[in-house]
């Protein structure tokens, strides 16, 4: 395989804890990387690695080109598994010429874009300019990173961020984001004595990334959640426990609670809760087909959520919305605006924390849209603040790079390649306000199933997204 030196690469990264906001390990080996080889190598306050390789003989003259990935990635695992993120090498098998992590993230997104830019560093043979490699940190919980650099850390006027997850597409717009999270305050209530304490759990969401696959009807584990709780809420039971989703950027696999319900009503309480999980296996029967429903006795909490913060909780959380909100009516195909109801846990201090995202290619709707989550928590009594958010990247279909990548597919493949925006937010939109000069494109190889285990990579995809990548580099 011709991608073989990338993937070598790609297998030390996956043996690299690098959880977004825990980036330490991964930046130390990139410098230890950039000594070995002698080459220039700098580290901004947050972490973000910048190493330069001088241009191939004959290149010397050619404008010096900044290839850019991100460290990090989005830690998510099954509930069967015991995988510990924080030291343990992801797990990963070849299969039908997937690279495929079946119980976690393969960290593909964004680990394979890093090893390709490393093996053009680490490679002599490579014909190429003056390459500029930009190594951000954080960019899966809000681009900090990439709203940390500073001017004058890269100097190439062409950037080819290689975090793009479709091979034979290019990409040169996407969408903008911003968090929406509530906080409610509730006081403990005690239980009545003679209470029965059961955990019910909703599992086996497909799950996946809040941008790519906000438009495939997957179930939601927050949503679904509260939904129990609502029809089982005039049965006088009282939450004790609730935890639902994780990332703010994927979609919630599933979710669980405690509840003490009054020793009548126990029957009829599970009586709903299989109702209900029969219907949402038929509802999902095409989207989710791994739905697995239990509901089990459990040790006696100490107490639970006063009736009246859990209630309006549960309100809120079905009022919420969450998907598609518009379709851009300038791109056929193309999402415009969606909200995800990522999460809701219980916090420390008796703090219940929901967390939601908005995507949109128009940043004054993405902000109505903030706006309409936000009346919804703050109807029900939360406390709401908004992230600094990030702006979406506008499409520049006279831009020489996309040029040069199209020319080199169409030359390589003999067939047209697509051109195309994403509704997924990439550090593009930031750089373009920091260095509104600077002509940028995105592509990457085939990856499936991001933000959720199972995240797999396509191996004859790879081979291709090279091969464009270093003729590419050739012609620019």
């Amino acid at each position: 395989m011709n991608t073989e030196k990338v993937l070598d690469f790609f297998r030390e990264i996956t043996r690299i804890p690098r959880e977004s906001g825990h980036e330490e390990k991964m930046v130390a080996y990139l410098q230890a990387f950039a000594k070995q080889r002698g080459l220039e190598c700098k580290t901004d306050k947050v972490g973000n690695v910048m190493i330069a390789k001088p241009a191939s003989k004959g290149y010397e003259d050619r404008p010096t080109v900044v290839l850019q990935g991100h460290t990090d990635m989005v830690c998510e695992k099954k509930s069967t598994s015991n995988f510990d993120f924080s030291k343990d090498p992801i797990h990963f098998v070849i299969e039908d010429g997937w690279m495929i992590a079946h119980d976690t993230t393969l960290g593909a997104d964004n680990g394979i874009g890093v090893a390709s830019a490393m093996a053009i560093l680490d490679d002599d043979t490579i014909a190429h300019p003056r390459v500029e490699c930009l190594f951000t940190v954080s960019e899966e919980t809000g681009l900090d990173g990439a709203r940390a650099v500073k001017q004058g850390f890269i100097t190439g006027k062409t950037l080819i961020n290689l975090d793009d997850e479709d091979e034979g597409y290019f990409c040169v717009g996407c969408a903008g984001g911003m968090d929406t999270v509530g906080t409610f305050s509730y006081h403990e209530k005690k239980l009545a004595p003679g209470d029965v304490t059961m955990k019910f759990t909703l599992g086996g969401g497909l799950g996946g990334h809040s941008g790519d696959d906000i438009d495939k009807g997957r179930f939601n584990g927050v949503q679904q959640t509260a939904r129990f709780l609502n029809e089982i809420w005039p049965l006088n039971v009282d939450l004790c426990h609730i935890i639902a989703g994780n990332k703010r950027n994927a979609i919630a696999r599933g979710g669980e609670v405690v509840l003490a319900i009054p020793a009548h009503s126990e029957e009829e309480v599970i009586a709903r809760f299989n109702n209900l999980a029969a219907r949402l296996k038929a509802e999902y029967a095409v989207t989710d087909p791994g739905l697995y429903f239990h509901a089990e006795p459990v040790e006696r909490p100490a107490s639970a959520i006063d009736r009246a913060t859990a209630g309006r909780l549960i309100r809120a959380l079905l009022a919420i919305p969450h998907g598609v909100i518009a379709m851009s009516p300038d791109i056929p195909g193309l999402i415009e605006t969606s909200t995800n109801l990522a999460s809701v846990r219980i916090d420390s201090g008796q703090k219940i924390v929901v967390g939601t995202m908005q995507r949109s290619a128009v940043d004054s709707q993405r902000i109505f849209l903030s706006q309409r989550v936000a009346a919804v928590l703050e109807l029900a009594g939360a406390e709401v603040r908004h992230s600094d958010g990030y702006p979406g990247w506008k499409p520049n279909m006279n831009s020489h790079i996309k040029d040069v990548c199209v020319a080199s597919y169409k030359r390589l493949f003999g067939r047209e390649p697509v051109v195309r925006a994403i509704h997924a937010g990439l550090e593009c939109g930031l750089f373009t306000e920091k260095f509104p000069d600077v002509d940028m494109i995105a592509f990457g190889p085939t990856l499936r199933g991001v933000h959720a285990p199972g995240e797999r990579l396509d191996l004859a995809s790879l081979e291709r997204f090279w091969a464009v990548l270093l003729d590419v580099l050739k012609t620019v």
